[in-house]
């Protein structure tokens, strides 16, 4: 799963401490996220797209081969 986070981020002039602070979530779960090797549950999903008023989908990018 692809994300957004970075851009996001940068748009919002967030770092990963103060993104991980407003989703109550670990810095290493960020970090673990932008590189692509965490998919986060729905929850966490959720929570970082409320930080940003985005909704999840423009947050996090599902490839068609995740849908099936």
């Amino acid at each position: 799963m692809k994300s957004r986070l970075k851009e996001f981020r940068a748009r919002d002039g967030l770092n990963q401490s103060e993104l991980a602070k407003r989703a109550k979530i670990s810095r290493q779960t960020v970090s673990l996220i932008e590189r692509e090797e965490y998919m986060p549950s729905l929850l966490i999903a959720v929570r970082i797209a409320k930080v940003f008023n985005e909704k999840v989908e423009d947050v996090f990018i599902l490839s068609e081969e995740e849908l099936l």
